[in-house]
């Protein structure tokens, strides 16, 4: 019998050499493969694992952190939602489909005239009386249009700290000299801030600046005015829906406060007035809105938010009428929706859990807050700027926090440490600020903030103590 002839697809010339090992990778670059893709999918498996397995369910802290987290998320939703963040999506949206980037990098540009420029990002706080969060889409909306980062850094902190009212209740309800404080270094801080970012990051701003100058100027679509007239009437909405209930029933804020609703509903007409004769939406549709939304707010004076979110509906639908600069603000209005509200929320979830409401505990006592407040020491200083930075404060609850605090032996200096921090950033604010400037330039900013709170509170506390 012949013998089997060899499987061809064997290659016996192989059979007696040895096998090959390739070298092992150095540790460091396996460590690196940590932060691939893969990598980080399975880092983030592992700590979802471990957060599931070691949950201390059986904790009553823990359970009232959870309680106090969703708590926060359901006050959140109801008092910033609507009435903040809708109005404020849409004047940056607004900025985005109106404004052209060759107006913003002319008054806010790298290469704008800087006394120009930073006067009106540091005083803008004036006129905003928004949170640490209600500013972010507006800081999002100029910044996509070319802004300098140094004016664009300058309004992020302005914007919620440069509050006239919040200033006001300060001096009226924590003493003048604590509020005239707030005031000068707020104003302060915020041009400092704004320079400084532009310094350490000048060779990228040199960069964004060459860029701009290469692209050709885009025509204004429409005089400046009637882009200015509307963008003034969804910030007087954006005021007037939002002013805050003054602590005692007299006086001009308690009279504004009495017929807010009614400036708003002024300040949507003249939006009304606009959509028809700058954007041309059919007349029809807009007497039909206004008729709907004032039906709604006589049919219910109890329940603003009713003809409120009417009047929202009815705006989105009119700029579905197929006019393209509309369509585009719309589409510009949802972008920044999608991008900010859910990382805000999280950040919201994340905080309750940690700090838990204005007076109410999550998982870090309070205790351990008011103890480390205490007297005007550098410790109880960086306490209070870092605690402010990440703690989320609504438009003019700082000052009744601060009054308890200061009453539990706060000392003067954490007390405006706080009050320059605070308002200014918070955890939902830095996870949203990183996903629009990037994480250096986030790191730098909250330093920046949380240094210069520090040193405030050292030199005021050596003054009034």
């Amino acid at each position: 019998m012949n013998a089997k002839s060899p499987t061809p697809f064997l290659d016996n010339s192989l059979a007696n050499e040895p096998i090959r090992q390739e070298p092992a990778l150095p540790w460091r670059e396996r460590l690196g493969g940590l932060f691939s893709t893969e990598g980080k999918i399975l880092l983030a498996l592992i700590t979802v694992f471990l957060v599931a397995y070691f949950l201390p369910i059986d904790q009553a802290r823990f359970n009232n952190a959870v309680h106090e987290s969703l708590a926060l998320t359901k006050w959140y939703a109801q008092e910033h939602v609507l009435l903040c963040l809708i109005p404020a999506f849409f004047i940056a949206g607004a900025i985005g489909a109106f404004v052209s980037q060759g107006a913003v990098m002319k008054y806010l540009g790298a290469q704008a005239n800087k006394f120009v420029a930073y006067g009106v990002a540091s005083t803008s706080g004036t006129l905003l009386a928004v949170c640490s969060c209600t500013v972010l889409p507006l800081f999002a909306g100029i910044w996509k249009r070319g802004a300098g980062l140094g004016p664009a850094a300058a309004f992020l902190y302005s914007g919620p700290a440069i509050n006239i009212l919040a200033i006001i209740l300060t001096a009226r309800v924590l003493g003048i000299e604590l509020g005239v404080a707030r005031a000068l270094f707020a104003i302060s801080f915020s041009v400092i801030i704004g320079i400084v970012m532009a310094m350490l990051f000048a060779k990228e701003e040199a960069q964004k600046a060459a860029e701009a100058a290469k692209q050709p100027p885009i025509p204004e679509s429409r005089p400046l005015w009637q882009t200015a007239t509307m963008l003034a009437a969804m910030t007087g909405i954006l005021i007037f829906a939002n002013w805050g209930h003054p602590a005692e029933q007299s006086g001009l804020w308690y009279v504004i406060w009495s017929w807010r609703w009614v400036v708003t509903a002024g300040f949507a007409l003249v939006l009304a007035a606009g959509l028809h004769l700058f954007h041309t939406v059919r007349l029809v549709e807009v007497i039909a809105s206004i008729v709907i939304v004032g039906a709604l707010a006589l049919a219910f004076p109890a329940f603003p938010l009713i003809p409120f979110v009417a009047g929202v509906i009815a705006l989105a639908l009119m700029a579905t009428s197929g006019n393209e600069e509309l369509s585009d603000w719309l589409s510009q209005t949802w972008d920044f929706t999608k991008k900010i509200l859910p990382l805000l929320l999280a950040g919201v979830i994340v905080a309750g859990l940690l700090l838990g409401r204005p007076g109410h505990e999550g998982l870090i006592p309070s205790a351990w807050v008011e103890s480390a407040l205490g007297g005007n020491s550098f410790g109880a200083n960086v306490f209070a700027s870092v605690a402010g930075a990440l703690m989320y404060f609504a438009t003019l609850t700082e000052v009744p926090i601060l009054q308890g605090l200061l009453g539990a032996g706060m000392g003067q200096g954490p007390a405006l440490a706080l009050l320059l921090a605070g308002p200014a950033l918070s955890l939902p604010n830095m996870i949203v600020i990183r996903s629009v400037m990037g994480t250096k330039k986030t790191l730098v900013f909250i330093g920046l903030v949380v240094v210069l709170a520090t040193i405030s509170g050292l030199l005021y506390g050596a003054m009034f103590t």
